[in-house]
């Protein structure tokens, strides 16, 4: 049986994942679980590894499995361009990146989001999906034509594209005028 605090450490754990897709920080866990320092934290994910582990280390299975996706164009962090169809290559990408679901792979073209880590030149790995929820980063179509990666934003009857770099202004549109084609769930950067 676990201990009150093993429970509560993976309840915020599971909580926090669900929430945002990530998992919390050494010092979020600390401060949720009111701990004094992160060596508490560190004893009691120990203590759940090697309970999870029956207390013997098992040899991790190697994840090879991989999916090759299309990488269907580039697209404008920045000023949006024109929407690309085709196939300009294909990439073999971790199984675990993907989750269900159909993806494609965009490079990225411009640096309106560079303060989100998405650098010009990038390949970014997108979900197909005709709904985003608010503050995620997503392919959006501009009125049929433009298509441009930012973080979306509902505010009241309208959709605001934000970019991730304080030189560009946000752009307000209607929700008639915006089409989410997808979402942002991994990157892939090539050093040259």
């Amino acid at each position: 049986m676990l201990t009150k605090k093993q429970h509560e450490l993976l309840m915020f754990i599971h909580e926090r994942i669900k929430e945002t897709g990530v998992s919390p920080s050494f010092d979020e866990m600390k401060e949720a679980l009111d701990l004094a320092s992160k060596s508490g934290i560190h004893r009691l994910i120990t203590a759940l590894e090697e309970r999870e582990g029956g207390g013997r280390s098992q040899p991790a299975e190697p994840a090879n499995d991989t999916r090759e996706l299309v990488l269907v164009g580039k697209i404008a962090a920045g000023a949006p361009i024109a929407a690309l169809q085709g196939d300009n290559g294909r990439y073999s990408v971790p199984e675990a990146m993907l989750g269900a679901g159909e993806h494609y792979m965009l490079e990225i073209e411009g640096d309106s989001m560079i303060e989100a880590g998405i650098l010009d030149g990038d390949l970014v790995v997108i979900k197909k999906s005709d709904t985003a929820s608010s503050g995620e980063i997503v392919v959006a179509l501009v009125e049929g034509e433009e298509a441009t990666l930012k973080r979306l934003r509902k505010k009241g009857g309208s959709i605001a594209l934000e970019p991730a770099n304080r030189n560009y202004e946000t752009r307000i549109f209607g929700p008639d005028q915006i089409e989410v084609q997808g979402k942002l769930v991994g990157l892939i950067r090539r050093y040259h």
